[in-house]
């Protein structure tokens, strides 16, 4: 019941993303804000089915035990594709909102996304391997969190300042997101079944790619 379940979950939140974000593509026209949005939404997508693809296929044959190192490969593009999905969202906060210059908060955002993807380039991480460390899970999520809330105070001070109802819960996407996330790192290890809050996680990005495509609906 749980492969079952869990796959055909999996095969609506890629469609889903992978088809609002071509839609957005394709019906953003001259909006660096959507178009960002929309390239967002297909890395989201792609990043997160080098991870759950297989895990759906573990799930409906042989376990997830006989899947390590493919499964350990997808939660390593997943963790490069999701810091550069938060890259894109700083940009989609300048675009939106006119930001010029803030060079050092800038710099400050490429400086975290670099060093955790550096982080999640050391070998230190055995990856492919089934008893990957958890110090080196929680090294290299602590830029990412840093990122995270970075941009949660952004889109929070400029919403409320400018009275953006279409993106006035796009800080609260971004908090459940690692609100969920955080434990799965820190005791799916132990706990496995704190593994299920990946999917309330998931539910979380699926509002934030929601709130890009129902603003691009809304204003062009």
């Amino acid at each position: 019941m749980q492969a079952l379940m869990e796959t055909l979950f999996d095969v609506i939140y890629l469609s889903l993303v992978m088809t609002l974000g071509i839609r957005m593509l394709q019906r953003c026209g001259s909006s660096r804000q959507f178009r960002l949005f929309g390239w967002m939404s297909v890395l989201l997508g792609c990043g997160d089915a080098f991870h759950l693809i297989p895990r759906a296929v573990a799930l409906c044959t042989t376990g997830l035990d006989h899947f390590t190192a493919a499964l350990g490969l997808g939660k390593w593009i997943t963790s490069v594709t999701m810091t550069i999905f938060y890259v894109l969202l700083y940009n989609v906060w300048r675009e939106r909102y006119h930001i010029r210059n803030h060079i050092g908060l800038t710099a400050a955002v490429y400086a975290l996304a670099a060093l955790r993807i550096l982080l999640c380039m050391m070998p230190q991480n055995r990856w492919l391997s089934p008893d990957a460390p958890l110090c080196w899970g929680i090294y290299r999520n602590i830029p990412f969190a840093m990122l995270g809330f970075l941009i949660i105070i952004l889109f929070f001070h400029s919403a409320r300042k400018t009275q953006d109802r279409p993106f006035r819960w796009m800080w609260l996407t971004i908090v459940l997101s690692f609100g969920f996330y955080i434990p799965v790192v820190l005791w799916s290890g132990t706990f496995p079944m704190a593994g299920m809050l990946m999917i309330p996680k998931t539910c979380a990005y699926v509002w934030t790619v929601v709130i890009g495509y129902r603003a691009m609906q809304l204003e062009s």
